[in-house]
């Protein structure tokens, strides 16, 4: 740690971080498909996950923020609007189309380095179906039906090697998924997708290292290295220059949390006249939001146990014997604090969101319990929205 390292404590970290992510304000973003373009673009990225006990991860993060929000919005935003497409960040998410350069050389590496899983595609079968695209359009896996079926080599995956060079193409980058039906995938060629006269420029290392930080103050306020790396650490020399000479510069400030001065943070300077004129104050304790495991508040473990002195289980995967806190639990955050997490599931026969376990993480009070039934209730109504068939996720 730095000597002219700054202490802030833990409601004021817990501040700042809350206010990069907009969840001490009501409806930050507006409403609508800009909404959901405006929350990316700040966010940096909206996680993508397939469980559907409740409504799947990438819509639940963009109501945390768009209290109107529509399922139909994010579609709008990606297959109308294309202010988003979606690629590999620490996992699959929705990422703002203004920064698809960024994951070029991602792209470029892939191919020039496929994983194992990749071995089978066939070149001449890959450049048919690239053809097969450009002519027809944009398919799913639906739209091929004379693959030769082969054995399963993972549980989820497919047994129609078309599967897999769809997947080839997206990671690669020839390919775009242009449109989502559940999570059934429709793949389009990114340059007709995009309507490009010609692919963007790729970034170089620096730039990408100077796009992580930038996208990490924005969305953290105050970040760390492995807060800005989240997903890419291979970023980490070149971010750790950046944060130096933004230093040296005065551009940013080396800070601590007083109960952990070993483990460094950084803010921008107006982030602390923030604090001391009052314009970031804690987090009203009237402000409820039940929160995805996967939110960007959430996902990065051991920066939430940090901040908020929280230790989230994500326990899906885990044995029902050996569960603490359910099969899908949601952290509930209540101005500053996480004050319980709730295991919920939607009943989509009865209409009904079922509590299949309540933990609280500190004392119970009526008051507390009230506020969070409130906000239960909207989230049902929420759940609601997709009361629909559930399409196999292909």
């Amino acid at each position: 740690m730095s000597d002219l390292s700054l202490p802030l404590d833990s409601q004021q970290a817990c501040a700042i971080w809350l206010r990069a992510q907009r969840l001490d304000t009501s409806a930050p973003f507006g409403g609508g498909a800009t909404a959901v373009q405006l929350a990316a673009e700040h966010l940096g990225y909206i996680q993508i996950d397939t469980i559907n006990v409740i409504e799947r991860s990438h819509h639940h993060i963009l109501y945390t923020r768009i209290p109107e929000y529509r399922l139909a919005d994010l579609e709008h935003a990606q297959s109308v609007e294309k202010s988003v497409f979606e690629y590999w960040t620490h996992a699959l998410a929705y990422v703002p189309t203004a920064e698809f350069r960024h994951f070029l050389p991602e792209m470029k590496r892939r191919r020039l380095n496929p994983h194992a899983s990749f071995a089978g595609v066939d070149e001449a079968d890959y450049a048919a179906l690239l053809k097969r695209i450009r002519k027809e359009g944009g398919l799913s896996i639906r739209d091929i039906d004379d693959d030769v079926l082969e054995e399963k080599t993972h549980p989820w995956g497919s047994r129609k090697p078309s599967k897999r060079a769809l997947r080839w193409g997206f990671f690669i980058g020839d390919l775009v998924i242009s449109k989502r039906t559940g999570m059934l995938k429709t793949y389009d060629l990114a340059v007709r997708h995009f309507d490009w006269l010609r692919r963007p420029a790729p970034v170089t290392e620096k730039q990408f290292a100077q796009y992580l930080l930038r996208r990490a103050l924005k969305a953290q306020g105050m970040v760390s290295l492995d807060s800005i790396c989240y997903g890419s650490v291979q970023a980490k020399p070149l971010v750790k220059e950046l944060i130096a000479a933004a230093v040296r510069r005065k551009q940013l400030v080396a800070v601590h949390i007083e109960s952990t001065p070993r483990q460094q943070h950084w803010v921008e300077p107006a982030l602390l006249d923030a604090l001391s004129d009052g314009v970031i104050a804690p987090a009203s304790s009237e402000r409820v939001h039940i929160l995805s495991p996967f939110d960007p508040l959430v996902i990065q473990r051991k920066r939430l146990e940090l901040f908020f002195d929280y230790e989230h289980r994500f326990e899906a995967y885990v044995p029902a014997d050996k569960r603490v806190l359910g099969y899908f639990a949601l952290p509930v955050l209540v101005g500053d604090r996480i004050v319980a997490a709730l295991d919920l599931k939607m009943d989509r026969k009865s209409g009904k969101l079922l509590v299949q376990q309540w933990t609280w993480m500190e004392k119970k009070s009526k008051a507390l319990k009230s506020a969070i039934e409130q906000e239960l209730h909207r989230f049902e109504q929420f759940q609601k929205q997709s009361m629909r068939a559930v399409l196999p996720a292909e």
